[in-house]
């Protein structure tokens, strides 16, 4: 059964159950910032779970084929990845969850039926594992399953029992295994195996046997429920929750395996294509020359490479980005070991879109941006790879007879470091270069070292954190509250409303004279979706609070500010400078329609990739490759102004999150998105899903000016522009700026470009002059100096003073005489300013040729007069700090170069 196939009987399986089909959330998690990626299929659940959010569509029930990714944080699989059988990176992770709805019984039963019915996988190959006290599990697969007690082991809180944190929802697990024993027709037994476990032929094991076997992976879990029943308190006691509920993890690739007959996930479908891809691109046999390891890294690390693109994560040296760059540089690495020396990742990206594409959209729909992107970092980092293997040469030269073993044994900390930091090199690629040498590596120094790197990151972005986070305001039983007021408040009105007359619903003190304040009615925006906070004022009687920061607590608008007098509840009236949020609203619809002008000059591929809107700028970030050229920025710029000119009518509506998508409306990636959403139409130019704030109208933008493209990162570009007065006031700086131009060429503004122009082309016409008149001196120097020119052995020697501008014409003039004289060295003096003075030899290419060097020569006549130096075997130059020795040192200059060509 094709792992596709296992997919969508489960899907419809928990459909027929009344479960609402949910699609895969986005890698990264919308608004979760304790996690780099999405590790498992609840956690797009997860505030559902906590009670802080309704479940999916009102419904109690829901399942997912959820994509996954662990490779950074807690859950970090990277380094086992192609050397076990059932480590990744990327990885689907089908769930049903019931969200106080079910609990044991039913999901036992589901389980159980799925695997046995739908999936056929015989019941006398199954086993199940319970946390150790949950008699309630024990029984109910007894009676559901109808399992005799041997095969239903009791196991401890490491295994099975599940919690989200120190505090907080918690529960028992029971977990579903297979023997691959009988169901997989490859598996074979560790070559030093041993025990009770290794009997194919025994039916039951004792407990002991049965952890033994499955940690050497002959009994494999495929299947696991979390019985989400207490919430454990500060003091560790379980209080149950009053309504339990379900999560359910099965990983696809594993129960692919099962049904593939296969005991390593990598010999299913899931991956056949993509090790075939990579045999075809390296030219080699995966099976052969021991470095299957490395085929099965390329292929799994191309998935995660794939997903993480589609989902808006880009390379960089920071957070998501740093682990999307350390998985496709490990990739890279093991594409180097198989001997490629150009971009292979990205070709088997190409299949990951042709194999997963269909169930997964988002791949076709961003298919150059992955290609591309992939084969730049590639490129990117073999460049780098080169620098490193250089460095390395030096740090690890190939073993001779100089040097002690002490020297050359060991690679240290900071220089391993140093190779990871600033060539890129994994430790693990120095490691495996250093062994082949025979050298060691300080792996703790190279820990510390990173770990300092670590400590002094945090620590800057600790200086830059200066506002207040929003984790500190979280809990909101520390807040004041108004004993008067029936709701909590915090609701935003903003859209319409910049001064709303309201109350003081409740209020928490911080530091110094700072307050964060919850209103019942608020028009504060606060920071989503690239719009930044308001700013604005709340005043009540004998007290203000000058805002300059808003935060959302639990869905709630809490504006932070300092506070003047002593803050009573009550009235309140808040506002929003209209000017400031104007200017904001022109820059948001601005991005709108910008974002629809960039893909459709460039191109689909053309994505947001982040965004600032500001009420003095707004900045773009988008996916494309390379700079856009002129003529296209500029048809940008006036497709946006054409929009803005037509007076277009904006409207916002709430439409279900799944009919807002088919009715073509762009979702941000990285953004998390409810079951309603709002959308933000400009007809005919632009729909998308926004939650800030816009203009009425187009028109209201008045102006729209681009002021600058660049890269931001691989396959990332950046526009910076501005709207409105802003727009306004930079075309009247710049006219003001050309005027002053004008001014100083002494021509009429409509004159002043043709002005400097010819002023331009006169001043390269009097450079040109110079440099002839310099040249013809210079000939006519050169033939005194050939003139003076005296046999010298086997060549001759021109040794004297010269009168230069500079030292670039002493090296003029030194080619000059090495082109024209054959068979000749010469060494020139110059005096320059301060008392100093410059040697300069040469030798030309026929005595090179016979092993006579320039460097050699200077060294020789400049030590004479004190002065050292060197340079190429052709040129070569020294500094002679007292110019009074620099005609002794030329008049010696026969005798000490003399041996070089054969004179006494």
């Amino acid at each position: 059964m094709r792992a596709s196939e296992i997919r969508t009987r489960f899907l419809q399986f928990f459909e027929r159950q009344d479960h609402v089909v949910r699609p895969s959330s986005t890698l990264v998690p919308g608004d979760d910032p304790t996690l780099l990626f999405t590790n498992a299929g609840m956690v797009p659940f997860k505030k559902v779970f906590l009670g802080m959010e309704e479940p999916p569509e009102g419904r109690r029930r829901a399942t997912t084929s959820q994509k996954c990714v662990r490779a950074g944080g807690k859950h970090n699989d990277l380094e086992q990845v192609g050397h076990t059988a059932r480590h990744h990176t990327f990885f689907e992770m089908l769930g049903n969850f019931s969200f106080g709805d079910y609990f044991k019984r039913d999901a036992i039963r589901f389980a159980w039926e799925f695997v046995t019915e739908d999936l056929g996988i015989a019941r006398e190959h199954l086993r199940v594992s319970v946390f150790e006290t949950d008699d309630e599990a024990r029984a109910l697969w007894h009676e559901v399953a109808g399992l005799p007690d041997s095969r239903i082991y009791g196991l401890g809180a490491k295994d099975n029992f599940w919690q989200m944190a120190d505090t907080g929802p918690c529960g028992p697990c029971t977990e579903i295994y297979v023997d691959l024993a009988h169901l997989a027709q490859d598996f074979v037994f560790p070559g030093d195996a041993s025990g009770e476990w290794t009997d194919r032929s025994r039916e039951e094991f004792s407990t002991e046997a049965f952890v033994e076997g499955a940690e050497a992976g002959r009994f494999l879990e495929i299947w696991n429920l979390v019985f989400m029943q207490f919430d454990r308190q500060p003091d560790g006691t379980l209080v149950p929750l009053p309504k339990p509920s379900v999560d359910t993890g099965a990983g696809l690739e594993r129960i692919a395996a099962v049904m593939q007959g296969k005991a390593n996930n990598f010999d299913t479908d899931v991956f056949e294509p993509l090790l075939a891809r990579a045999e075809a691109i390296v030219g080699q046999d995966r099976r052969a020359g021991g470095h299957l390891a490395s085929f099965r890294v390329i292929a799994d690390h191309a998935r995660a490479v794939s997903f993480l693109l589609a989902d808006g994560v880009h390379p960089s040296n920071e957070g998501r980005g740093y682990v999307l760059r350390r998985i496709l540089r490990r990739a890279v690495r093991h594409a180097y070991l198989l001997g490629r020396r150009e971009p292979t990742l990205a070709s088997v990206v190409e299949t990951v879109i042709e194999t997963m594409g269909d169930t997964y959209p988002e791949l076709r729909q961003r298919a150059q941006h992955l290609v591309t992107t992939t084969r730049a970092e590639e490129e990117r980092f073999l460049a780098t790879i080169e620098g490193g293997l250089a460095r390395f040469d030096e740090l690890a030269p190939q073993r001779s007879t100089q040097g002690s073993v002490a020297l050359r044994g060991e690679i240290s900390g900071e220089d391993a470091f140093r190779l990871y930091d600033t060539f890129g090199f994994p430790i693990d690629l120095t490691e495996l270069m250093a062994r082949e040498r025979g050298y060691r590596v300080d792996i703790a120094g190279f820990e510390q070292a990173l770990e300092r790197q670590r400590a002094l990151s945090q620590e800057e972005r600790r200086s830059r954190n200066l506002g207040v986070a929003a984790d500190a305001l979280a809990d909101l039983a520390s807040w004041e509250r108004d004993a008067a007021a029936a709701e909590l408040g915090g609701a935003f009105v903003g859209y319409d409303r910049v001064s709303v007359s309201t109350r003081v619903a409740a209020v928490r003190h911080l530091d110094g004279d700072r307050v964060a304040v919850l209103l019942e009615e608020s028009p504060f925006y606060a920071e989503s979706g690239g719009q930044v906070s308001d700013h604005g004022e709340i005043l009540g009687e004998g007290w203000k609070v000058d805002v300059d920061e808003v935060r959302k607590v639990d869905g709630r608008v809490a504006a932070v500010g300092r506070l003047q007098g002593a803050l009573r509840f009550g009235p309140a009236q808040a506002r929003v400078p209209s000017e400031r949020r104007r200017d904001t609203e022109r820059n948001h619809t601005a991005t709108h329609l910008l974002h629809a002008a960039l893909r459709e000059v460039l191109g689909e591929h053309v994505h947001q990739a982040g965004s600032v809107v500001e009420p003095d700028r707004l900045r773009f970030d988008f996916t494309h490759h390379g700079p856009v050229r002129p003529e296209q920025l500029e048809e940008v710029e006036a497709k946006v102004n054409r929009g803005v000119w037509a007076a277009v009518p904006v409207t916002t509506t709430q439409r279900p999150y799944q009919e807002a998508i088919a009715s073509g409306a762009m979702a941000l990636f990285g953004e998390k998105y409810g079951d309603v959403v709002r959308v933000v139409e400009i007809p005919g130019l632009s729909v998308e899903l926004c939650g800030g704030t816009h203009v009425r109208n187009t028109s209201e933008i008045g102006l729209f000016r681009v002021v600058q493209e660049t890269g931001v990162a691989a396959g990332v570009r950046r526009v910076t522009a501005l709207t409105g007065p802003k727009a306004y006031e930079f075309l009247r700086d710049r006219e003001r700026e050309l005027a002053r131009v004008a001014e100083s060429v002494k021509a009429p503004l409509d004159q002043a470009v043709r002005r400097v122009q010819a002023l331009v082309e006169e001043r390269r016409t009097l450079e040109r002059r110079i440099e002839e008149a310099r040249r013809g001196g210079g000939a006519t120097q050169v033939q005194t100096l050939a003139a003076a020119a005296r046999p010298l052995g086997t060549a001759q020697l021109v040794a004297t003073e010269v009168q230069v501008e500079d030292v670039k014409a002493l090296q003029a003039l030194g080619d000059a005489l090495r082109e024209q004289l054959p068979g000749t060295i010469a060494v020139l003096g110059a005096r320059l300013d301060e008392g100093k003075a410059t040697m300069l030899a040469v030798v030309s290419d026929d005595l090179r040729e016979r092993g006579v060097r320039a460097d050699e020569v200077v060294r020789r006549v400049a030590a004479a007069a004190g002065g050292k130096g060197g340079g190429k075997p052709h040129m070569a130059q020294a500094g002679i700090p007292d110019a009074s020795r620099l005609g002794a040192a030329l008049a010696l200059a026969a005798t000490l170069v003399g041996p070089l060509v054969g004179a006494p």
